[in-house]
């Protein structure tokens, strides 16, 4: 793993922080003591969608389900007919 110390982390940060999100992670170091540790977060890349549907079979949602405890919201809200 790359050890890098502050000054040239600063000076190449940008391009550090492009290589830890590629998977090579490194380490920042002053006056020879490591610091920090720098790794990519394990977080969806960006356009990733989330995947939809991870659930069908598995549950089903009844046909009156809109009208499901209808009566009880309308008569906590005064909107009884």
């Amino acid at each position: 793993m790359q050890t890098v110390n502050i000054h040239e982390a600063k000076t190449n940060l940008s391009r550090l922080v492009d290589q830890a999100a590629r998977g090579e992670p490194f380490v920042i170091a002053k006056a020879g003591k490591p610091l920090v540790k720098v790794v990519p977060l394990d977080a969806p890349a960006a356009g990733e969608a989330k995947r939809l549907g991870f659930l069908e079979g598995q549950i089903s949602v009844p046909d009156d389900f809109d009208e499901m405890g209808r009566a009880e919201i309308d008569q906590l809200f005064g909107n009884e007919e």
